[in-house]
């Protein structure tokens, strides 16, 4: 354990050396083809250094703050597009935690209305009914030999979701309490989803959604929009980006899983969910919005 703290420290050295000097030749380059050339290497080696790291909560981790969002930031802000970019640039520090974690620039305010306390409050409620219920989750997984095996992969599921959630907002608590920085709700209360469309667009993963929106949706979507009918346009990059997730996931399941040759199942997940979402966007376009489903029945169906 000890060489894997040290490999953590090293990897995490390297990584903000290559932030502050991807920062640092912002100044120097413009942005375009030839700060993308200056930044290439330091997305490719943020795809090296995960591998240093054997153990599923410090390699997982590694793996999602600077491969998952690190390098789409770092390619956006080559381009000067997404979060990174800036007039007038960016601090350093700000610069380093907006490249590595979720977040987002805290908008000061002067006062706070009703529904903003309203909404923190939710946010506290909520938070502690999550803890309540992965209490209950630990407590159940000591009878799985008495339970069906369907109903233990359904509790591993909602464990994944309130464990993200929970780790995420103590995150956000604590760069909050430090600095003028805030980090976006990772989720957006998904087991309220009416659709698809909502539920991978306005609820689940939300830094990630809005990452691959910048950095494969809109491109896709641009680039097809000149060759077919415009309204059918978002097809083809809601495939793409789907698509792009699939490697990512199972890129992260080869880090993690003592790098193991991918099977495919991961890519397979995000494939039928594109091609689900693509058909449910075709299907909304062809009625206009003439036929709505109620939530009650739509919610479910997602």
């Amino acid at each position: 354990m000890e060489g894997e703290i040290h490999n953590f420290i090293v990897v995490w050295t390297i990584v903000l050396a290559s932030l502050c000097y991807s920062h640092t030749i912002a100044k120097f380059i413009p942005k375009g083809k030839s700060r993308f050339v200056a930044i290439f290497p330091i997305v490719c080696l943020f795809f090296i250094l995960p591998l240093y790291l054997t153990s599923i909560n410090l390699g997982a981790t590694t793996f999602f703050f600077i491969t998952g969002l690190a390098t789409f930031k770092l390619i956006l802000f080559a381009f000067g597009k997404g979060p990174l970019s800036s007039t007038p640039p960016l601090p350093l520090s700000t610069f380093i935690p907006l490249a590595c974690l979720p977040i987002k620039l805290k908008k000061s305010s002067k006062t706070k209305d009703v529904e903003t306390i309203k909404k923190a409050t939710n946010s506290t409620f909520n938070l502690v009914t999550k803890i309540t219920l992965l209490a209950i989750l630990v407590r159940v997984y000591n009878y799985k030999d008495n339970l069906h095996p369907k109903f233990i992969l359904f509790c591993y599921c909602i464990n994944i979701y309130i464990m993200l959630e929970v780790i995420l907002n103590i995150v956000r608590t604590a760069v909050r309490g430090v600095s003028r920085i805030d980090l976006d709700p990772p989720f957006n209360e998904p087991y309220l989803t009416s659709s698809l469309q909502d539920f991978w667009g306005k609820r689940w993963n939300l830094m990630v959604s809005n990452i691959l929106r910048l950095t494969v949706y809109d491109p896709v979507r641009l680039f097809v929009a000149d060759r077919i009918p415009s309204m059918w346009a978002p097809i083809p990059a809601v495939l793409a980006t789907f698509f792009a997730s699939g490697l990512v996931h199972e890129l992260l399941l080869y880090y993690i899983i003592e790098r193991l040759k991918p099977s495919g199942e991961a890519m397979m997940f995000f494939l039928i969910h594109g091609v689900a979402l693509s058909v449910e966007i075709v299907i909304k376009k062809m009625f206009n919005g003439k036929i709505l489903v109620p939530r009650i029945i739509s919610g479910p169906l997602a």
